[in-house]
């Protein structure tokens, strides 16, 4: 087992251990939305080819704004029995279905009609969206040079403070950079049925304003330092 290095100072070269941090706030690079389609009958082959069927419908939608999104999958799929509490046996009384879409999106431009498209699908629930900046974001860098630069300051006020200089930096320690968690706006859209009356009026775009995120980064830093009179 490896013990960690502790610098230590001298009186001819005193240490001197300083932290560097820095936080900035940062505009969002990804929304990501989830859905959720669902479909309920009491036979197997048509509750699954319903889901099929609207799995195809959303899917087609999403695809069709192109470089918009960035990012599709498909999560979970669950096709589940349920049994009759009346009656002896099992006895099936409904199938639910379920399937999971996850989408990501770096045009905002078009986030609002889509997902307000989504939810007014048939038996379709909407949740999002998520802002999130993507893991190899140049935001983090910014935050970790701010942090080193700030701790290098420090070390010179401090130096200062004591009627000398800064002579070396002995050690440099990247103690954590704090990723943003993910924030989501308030759009939670319910399962929606489709009127059976004729062909509706598309909903108006809810207006969703991208949240601002906020990006810190720390550091450690031990220096050593001219003689000091005291």
């Amino acid at each position: 087992m490896t013990t960690p290095h502790t610098p230590h100072g001298t009186p001819e070269a005193p240490l001197l251990t300083v932290r560097g941090e820095a936080e900035l706030e940062t505009e969002p690079e990804i929304a990501r939305i989830t859905v959720t389609l669902t479909a309920r009958g009491r036979d197997r082959r048509t509750t699954l080819d319903d889901l099929t069927r609207r799995n195809t419908t959303a899917l087609d939608l999403i695809k069709s704004y192109g470089d918009t999104v960035e990012r599709l999958t498909t999560g979970t799929l669950s096709l589940t029995p349920e049994l009759s509490e009346r009656g002896r046996g099992e006895r099936v009384h409904a199938y639910h279905g379920r399937v999971h879409l996850t989408a990501d999106l770096t045009d905002f431009t078009h986030l609002a009609e889509l997902t307000t498209r989504l939810a007014d699908l048939e038996l379709t629930r909407v949740d999002g969206p998520w802002w999130l900046l993507r893991p190899d974001s140049p935001v983090y860098r910014q935050a970790r040079q701010h942090a080193v630069r700030e701790a290098v300051q420090r070390a010179h006020e401090y130096a200062a403070a004591l009627g000398t200089t800064v002579t070396a930096l002995t050690e440099l320690a990247d103690t954590g950079t704090d990723r943003p968690q993910p924030t989501r706006a308030p759009l939670t859209r319910g399962l929606h049925r489709a009127t059976l009356t004729g062909a509706a009026e598309p909903p108006e775009p809810l207006d969703l304003e991208p949240e601002r995120l906020h990006v810190s980064a720390q550091v450690s830093a031990h220096f050593t330092m001219a003689p000091p009179t005291l």
